[in-house]
C-alpha cells in the first residue's frame, strides 16, 4: 500500500509538467521516448528465464495496451484540456477498474455501474456545457481511451502474474515497457515530424524525469503493490491522485478554473467513488459470509 501512495504523489506533478512543458510535441513520440527510458531502468532487471514464450508475449500485449496505448491518449488529450482537466477525467478509471474485473469475472454489480452514471453526471456539473464542445469532448473522449487501457492493464497483469508466481514483477517488467514503447514508437514513426523535431533542454530534462521516475520506478511500484491489495482498494488508489493534481495545476502551473463549479462537481465524482467502493466492500461482504 506505501507504493501506492508514494506513486500518487509523485504523479500528481506529471499533468502540469506534461501540459507545461511537452504538449506542443507529438504523442506518440512523447509516449514512445517515455517509456524508451523506462524500458532503459528495467533493462538490468529482466530475468527471461523465469519467464516462457507464451508469458512473454502475454506481458508485452499488456503492456502495449496499459502502457503505450493509454500514454499516446492521454498525450494527445493535452492538446484539447488543461492539465487539471485531464486529472479530473482520469476519475473514471477506478470504475473501469472494477467494471472492467467484474466483466473477467462473469458477473454484474449494480452499485459499479451507477457509479459511472453519477461520475458522468459529475463531470458535466464541473464542465456545464462547455463539455460539448469539439475540443473539450474530444479531450474527454481521449481521457477515457487512456482510463480503459490502463484499467485493463492493472486488472489484466494481476491476473496474469498471479497465474504465474515464479515470474517476478522485477524480471518481468521490462517486456511491458518493450511492448509500450513498440505501441507508441510504430505510429511514431509516421506522425512525428522528425526533420523538424528539436528539444529544448528543459524537453529533455521532462522526459528524463517522466521516463525513468513517473512511468518507469513508480509504474513498476504501482502494478508491485496492486497485486497486494484488493480491487476495490486498487480502485481507490487510481485517484488518489487526483486532488493532489488538480491543487497542484491550479496553485503550481497557475491554471484557471470557476472554482465552485469544480468543487461542486468534485462533491459529485467524490458520491461516485464513495459508491463504487460501498459496492466493492458489500460484496466483500458477501463472499466472506457464503
Amino acid at each position: 500500500m506505501l507504493e501506492l501512495i508514494f506513486v500518487s504523489l509523485v504523479w500528481a506533478f506529471s499533468f502540469g509538467l506534461i501540459k507545461g512543458q511537452l504538449s506542443g510535441l507529438d504523442p506518440n513520440f512523447v509516449a514512445a521516448a517515455r517509456l524508451a527510458i523506462s524500458l532503459l531502468v528495467f533493462l538490468p532487471f529482466f530475468r527471461p528465464r523465469q519467464l516462457n514464450k507464451r508469458l512473454a508475449a502475454r506481458l508485452m500485449l499488456t503492456g502495449a495496451v496499459q502502457y503505450g496505448l493509454m500514454y499516446a491518449a492521454y498525450n494527445a488529450s493535452f492538446a484539447h484540456l488543461q492539465a487539471h482537466q485531464v486529472a479530473l477525467f482520469t476519475i473514471f478509471t477506478p470504475l473501469y477498474v472494477t467494471l472492467i474485473h467484474d466483466a473477467l469475472q462473469r458477473r454484474f454489480t449494480p452499485p459499479a455501474l451507477a457509479a459511472a452514471l453519477l461520475a458522468v453526471a459529475g463531470t458535466a456539473l464541473v464542465q456545464g456545457l462547455a463539455l460539448l464542445e469539439p475540443g473539450m469532448l474530444a479531450g474527454f473522449a481521449l481521457v477515457q481511451l487512456s482510463n480503459l487501457a490502463f484499467a485493463f492493464g492493472q486488472v489484466d497483469y494481476r491476473a496474469v502474474m498471479s497465474a504465474h508466481p515464479r515470474a517476478t514483477d522485477r524480471g518481468a517488467f521490462a517486456l511491458l515497457y518493450l511492448g509500450g514503447a513498440l505501441a507508441a514508437g510504430i505510429p511514431a514513426v509516421f506522425t512525428t515530424p522528425w526533420a523538424g523535431l528539436q528539444l529544448t533542454a528543459q524537453q529533455g530534462l521532462a522526459l528524463l524525469y517522466l521516463g525513468a521516475v513517473a512511468s518507469g520506478a513508480c509504474f513498476f511500484l504501482w502494478n508491485k503493490g496492486a497485486r497486494r491489495v484488493s480491487a476495490g482498494a486498487l480502485a481507490v488508489f487510481n485517484n488518489a491522485k487526483i486532488p493532489l493534481a488538480v491543487a497542484v495545476s491550479l496553485l503550481v502551473f497557475g491554471e484557471q478554473a470557476d472554482l465552485p463549479r469544480l468543487l461542486a462537481g468534485g462533491a459529485v465524482l467524490l458520491a461516485a467513488l464513495l459508491l463504487n467502493e460501498w459496492g466493492e466492500r458489500r460484496r466483500a461482504a458477501g463472499a466472506a459470509a457464503a
